[in-house]
This record gives structure tokens, C-alpha cells and sequence, in this order.
């Protein structure tokens, strides 16, 4: 697994935090199409192709893995699994740049919406798989609670001045420095999740909401949501589903990730080691892969 490339970014950034998400491995059915897609339309560019599949980024960085499998079967709405895998653009005349890119694409949104911290654009993929698009609010605009909480909320964007603002250049993808900024899953239970993110992972527990419980390192908004909206009480996902095989969090501090390997191994979680890279499954039967960071 690569590292990230050394890029400029600001010192609050999502990935510049001590523990952020680095890339997603989605499961497809049919993996020209999809990747095809993400090429035209999210503005992801190929970095890597293999017999098992393709690894698309944005400048160098690699951020979403697709590979195929003639026995995968799409997963059920209410398995657990990806929500969404959020794509963070620069700023929003990035985000702007998007909006028309895919309006003049004729590209079917799900959602716009204002969390106080963040602009968020949702849609979806071919085959189901939740995106959103988004930029940050600079920090100096975050509200926290006085337990350290953050204080979002769900309100209108109106898209309009967004689209206007944008830029009127021809589109030729994202900007560099969109990266993941985080992902949003969909569990059966939220104390089981706030055990596992926050006591075993060691991400703070940002913000809550109904059925949903929002977590991060450095006092990022959220780098992992959980939410039980559509899989409350669901049994694990199969590997042979469709969608979110696995995602990466990477530490920056070798340290943390070595007291989460402690915890991992107390309580009889089996994680296996390959280059550096540490594999397990997590209680709802996504993958996931924890690593220090190289840079």
C-alpha cells in the first residue's frame, strides 16, 4: 500500500490531523462502468491498474480502489456498510467548479446540504454506492460545546450561488488536494459503534445525532460517522456483497496505532500485519486497515 504523497495542506486540515481516513476499496459489478464514472464525472484520474482492478486518485494520491468479483451480489439497502465516502475539495470555488461540471453532465443529486462546519453535495454511483462532495468552512467558523462537542446541524444549501459562483473553464477534474475527508458508514448498533471507534480506535466522539454518532482526531468534525438508519439490529455483511470492502485509516503517530493494536489484541480481535499495514474486520464485517504514517 502507498503512502500519501507529501502535499501542502493546512495545519487543521482533515489529513493533516493525528489519525484521518486515507482511501475506500469498493466491490463493483461491473467495473468498467463504474470506474468510467468515476473518471468522467467525480473527476478521479487512473493511477493504477491490476488483474484485480483499478486505483483512482486525484494528483498522485490514491484515494478509491475498485475491484470486481464474478460472485459478488449487490449488497441489500440495509446491510452494513458505506453510507458514503466523502470527497473534500479545497474550498468552494472547487466545490462550485463540481456543481456545474456535473450539472452539465445532467448528473441526478441526491442532496445539498449546510452542516454549520461544512457544504455538502450527496449523490450516488451506478451501482448504489453513497458520495458525497464537500468543502470545510475554515475552523474559526466552527462552533464546539463546552464537552467538546461540535455543533452541526442538517440545513438547505442553495445551490444556486454556488453554481454561480463557479468558475466557467472547462472541467478537467478534481483539484489538487481533494482527498477523502471521511466516511460515513452504516452499522446495526450505535453504543457497539461508540465502543468500538472511540474506546478501541481512540477517536473522539464529536457530535450525535439521532441514530448516527459523528467521530474524529484533532478536533476535525468527523473523520468516521456511524449510523443505524437503514441497518438497525442488521447481521454482519458478507464478503461476497457488493460495495465497502474496506477503508484505510492511517495514524501519524506510530505510537497510537501501536496502543489500538493492544487494545485490537485484548479483546481477541484478529489483525493480521502485511508491509506495515494492519488487516482486520470490524464488528459489522467491513474491512479495515490501519497504518502509520511514512511522511
Amino acid at each position: 500500500m502507498q503512502s500519501e504523497p507529501v502535499t501542502t495542506l493546512p495545519a487543521d486540515h482533515a489529513v493533516a490531523m493525528p489519525a484521518f481516513v486515507e482511501r475506500a476499496h469498493l466491490v463493483v459489478q461491473d467495473l468498467p462502468m463504474v470506474s468510467a464514472w468515476y473518471q468522467r464525472i467525480l473527476g478521479l484520474a487512473p493511477l493504477e491498474t491490476s488483474a484485480s482492478g483499478e486505483t483512482l486518485g486525484v494528483a498522485g494520491r490514491p484515494l478509491l480502489t475498485l475491484t470486481t468479483d464474478t460472485n459478488a451480489a449487490r449488497a441489500p439497502r440495509n446491510a452494513p456498510g458505506l453510507f458514503h465516502t466523502a470527497f473534500l475539495v479545497p474550498d468552494r470555488r472547487e466545490l462550485g467548479r463540481w456543481l456545474a461540471h456535473a450539472a452539465n453532465n445532467g448528473i441526478r443529486l441526491q442532496g445539498a446540504s449546510d452542516h454549520l462546519v461544512s457544504e455538502a453535495i450527496y449523490l450516488a454511483d451506478p451501482e448504489g454506492n453513497g458520495i458525497e462532495v464537500y468543502r470545510d468552512r475554515p475552523r474559526r467558523e466552527w462552533r464546539y460545546e463546552a464537552d467538546g462537542a461540535i455543533a452541526m446541524n442538517t440545513l438547505p444549501l442553495d445551490l444556486q450561488p454556488l453554481f454561480d459562483e463557479a468558475p466557467k473553464e472547462g472541467w478537467s477534474g478534481l483539484a489538487d488536494g481533494t482527498v477523502i475527508g471521511h466516511i460515513h458508514l452504516q452499522v446495526s448498533d450505535i453504543p457497539q459503534a461508540d465502543d468500538f471507534f472511540r474506546d478501541v480506535l481512540g477517536l473522539d466522539l464529536m457530535a450525535r445525532y439521532p441514530g448516527a454518532s459523528f467521530f474524529a482526531s484533532g478536533k476535525y468534525h468527523h473523520h468516521v460517522a456511524a449510523n443505524i438508519w437503514n441497518s438497525r439490529g442488521a447481521p454482519q455483511r458478507q464478503a461476497t456483497m457488493t460495495g465497502l470492502s474496506d477503508y484505510t485509516i492511517r495514524f501519524r503517530e506510530a505510537d497510537r496505532l501501536a496502543t489500538v493494536i493492544g487494545k485490537l489484541d485484548e479483546l481477541l480481535i484478529p489483525v493480521r500485519e502485511e508491509g506495515g499495514v494492519h488487516r482486520l474486520t470490524d464488528p459489522w464485517g467491513i474491512g479495515l486497515n490501519l497504518a502509520a504514517s511514512t511522511a
